[in-house]
């Protein structure tokens, strides 16, 4: 829950600064010269981008999270196996050993969403994010692909 009210603050910042960015785009604009007229649209591609961008990531979330909840409601969740430090986070070493085990899942079940869902969630504990972004976008692909 406190992730989602996060994402959701910086939503709303986020869009409260390209609203506040592209009227000053489209007061350079209204000057009327050359050189503002410039700067004006150069100025309103960026909260273009920065729309399209934030749009992109909250599908992205949108579809995880289905797919965590229809992996819930069939008892596919992956279980936390996880051995933690005194701190609580999570031990390197416990991280690499349960991505190998999902990783081999993987390889032998390539076109099933839940293991690279899985293999997501294990790049995740093993802090590489990157990695857990694209199985997270292979899973919805192949999830996709299949309905």
């Amino acid at each position: 829950m406190r992730a989602k009210l996060s994402y959701a603050v910086t939503a709303v910042a986020l869009v409260f600064y390209f609203v506040l960015v592209g009227s000053r785009g489209v007061m350079l604009i209204q000057t009327g010269t050359l050189l503002t007229v410039t700067f004006g649209v150069a100025v309103l591609i960026l909260p273009v981008i920065g729309v399209w961008f934030l749009w992109k990531n909250t599908q992205f979330v949108h579809r995880a999270n289905a797919l965590a909840a229809q992996l819930d409601a069939e008892g596919g969740l992956p279980v936390d196996e996880l051995k933690r430090t005194a701190g609580g986070r999570i031990d390197r070493d416990s991280a690499d050993e349960v991505f190998a085990k999902r990783k081999a899942e993987t390889e032998a079940a390539p076109d099933d969403w839940r293991t690279w869902f899985r293999l997501a969630v294990a790049y995740h504990d093993a802090r590489d994010t990157p990695r857990a972004r694209k199985a997270m976008q292979q899973a919805i692909a192949l999830h996709r692909s299949a309905a």
